[in-house]
């Protein structure tokens, strides 16, 4: 799935500058499926992966790859904030799964990390802190939005193919 969203995010969201300063990421999509019970080491090593395509893909050199690392970091805790203790150790957060409230919490969660540090990287420095603001805050909604849309059209095409 990260080769797709990589082209994905290559091939068409890529181009996309919403008032030249929201872009979607769909490629944090990767980390948010992310099963509980896989080891951290795992999805900061695949999440540096990814994010290293993405640097190759946009000459941003090690933002992606950094920022998709923080994320793959703080993914498992931010999951165990959103679950029960109770609830099954192999649990794939969806929308299905999770609910749309909390699962649009954690994507938003994720996705204000991700954004931050990835802007705060591309800017390195505050003398054009409201381009830098409004790019976080942009991003974050295009692409917490991308994600529920997707997330509802996998759920309901799962559901449909179950019933067959």
């Amino acid at each position: 799935m990260a080769v797709v969203l990589v082209f994905i995010q290559a091939l068409l969201l890529g181009n996309i500058h919403i008032l030249g300063v929201a872009s979607p990421l769909l490629y944090i999509y990767f980390v948010v499926q992310t099963p509980r019970n896989t080891p951290r080491w795992l999805i900061m090593v695949s999440c540096f992966i990814l994010g290293i395509l993405i640097d190759i893909f946009f000459s941003t050199p090690g933002m992606a790859a950094a920022s998709m690392t923080l994320v793959g970091f703080v993914q498992p805790s931010v999951l165990e904030l959103y679950l029960h203790n109770a609830d099954d150790k192999n649990f794939c957060p969806g929308i299905h799964a999770m609910g749309t409230e909390k699962f649009t919490a954690y994507v938003l969660f994720l996705t204000i990390i991700y954004c931050t540090a990835f802007f705060t990287l591309e800017a390195f420095s505050i003398q054009h802190w409201a381009l830098w603001f409004f790019s976080i805050i942009g991003s974050t909604f295009v692409t917490v939005f991308s994600i529920v849309v997707l997330s509802i059209v996998f759920s309901t095409t799962s559901v449909l193919m179950s019933k067959r």
